[in-house]
Parts: structure tokens; C-alpha cells; sequence
């Protein structure tokens, strides 16, 4: 398995939002633009701030809207499906994504069958998930349909133990919450 980071440019990329006071404190190199249109089998999208300004910027949108098609499989994390959505990537498909910011998820989407209660949601070659950890279970389940040795090899080193059902979603009652993030104290008591 060959891993690409793909950008805009061949500057470097903070691999997170940078604090206005220090910076970014780690920064990646990325090995190929968009425009250089690199050969693919599988697409993921991460989300977190990073991909609310993705969605913004036309360029990423119109890449992953002719990437698409040249692909085994496209993946999105947490908010990244806002770019799989607005590239009409999941026009008609089913798909989830963050509980914390769904309303502005599923209003980026109105063509998408949004599923809010899973962990995370396979629809033919387009896997989503909803926050973060759920991310990292639907990576092992993706990493295991394509070789199970490597996939339990890879959460046997690093110490996971990852949720296997998609539809287990202790989170989904944040949606029906008034508070953004009252689900928490319930889950704590």
C-alpha cells in the first residue's frame, strides 16, 4: 500500500488548524497536487476545521468531483463527508457524519439519505463515518475487507480495540439533545 498526501500545492500542509499564537506545530509534505492528478484506489477525506475550509475552496471540490470516479473506494471521517457531499459524491447515497455539527452536515447535503444513528455507513464504494473514534473503527473494518492480518496487526500495535458493529452509536441521542453536548454528562452519570 502505497500512501499519498495530495494538496493544492507542494508546500507544506499543517496537519491540523493552526493556533493563531504559536502555529502549526506539525506540518506534512505532500507528495503530489491535484493537478498533477496522481493514480488512486482509495480517496479519503478527513474531516475536523480543515475540511469546513475544503468545502469552501472550488478547486478541492472539482477534484474530488473527477477523482471520484477513477476510484475502488472514496472514505470520508467526521466532517468530511460536507466535501463528499457538496462534490454530489453522495447524491442518493446513504451516509453519516458528526454528530456535533449534523444540522450544518445535512443541510450541505439535501440530495444525501443521511443515517444519524451509526457508527459509520457503507454504501457500495463509499464508506463515512460520523466523529472521530468512529472514524478509526470504520478504518479497521475498511483495512479488514481488504486483508484482516493487517488490520488486526495494525490495532495489536498500537493498542486498539475497535468497535466492529456500524450500527452501534452510543452518540446518536446528541442529536435529539438541546444541549450540543449534554449526551456527555449522561454517558459520565
Amino acid at each position: 500500500m502505497t500512501l499519498s498526501i495530495i494538496a493544492e500545492t507542494m508546500d507544506n500542509v499543517p496537519a491540523h488548524i493552526t493556533n493563531p499564537t504559536s502555529g502549526a506545530l506539525t506540518w506534512v509534505k505532500p507528495t503530489y497536487t491535484i493537478d498533477q492528478d496522481p493514480p488512486l484506489d482509495v480517496l479519503l477525506i478527513p474531516g475536523g476545521p480543515g475540511s469546513r475550509i475544503a468545502y469552501n475552496n472550488t478547486k478541492i471540490i472539482d477534484y474530488v468531483k473527477r477523482t471520484y470516479p477513477k476510484l475502488k473506494y472514496i472514505l470520508s471521517t467526521c466532517t468530511g463527508a460536507q466535501i463528499l457531499a457538496k462534490a454530489g459524491v453522495l447524491d442518493q447515497k446513504r451516509a453519516t457524519t458528526a454528530k456535533f455539527a449534523w444540522a450544518e452536515m445535512v443541510a450541505s447535503g439535501p440530495k444525501v439519505k443521511w443515517v444519524p444513528c451509526a457508527r459509520w455507513v457503507v454504501d457500495g464504494n463509499i464508506w463515512t463515518s460520523s466523529g472521530v473514534t468512529a472514524g478509526m473503527d470504520m478504518t479497521y473494518a475498511f483495512i479488514s475487507k481488504l486483508n484482516s492480518t493487517i488490520a488486526d496487526k495494525a490495532v495489536n500495535i498500537i493498542e486498539y480495540e475497535p468497535h466492529t458493529d456500524p450500527s452501534w452509536d452510543p452518540f446518536c441521542e446528541v442529536l435529539s439533545s438541546p444541549f450540543p453536548f449534554g449526551f456527555l454528562i449522561k454517558l459520565k452519570n
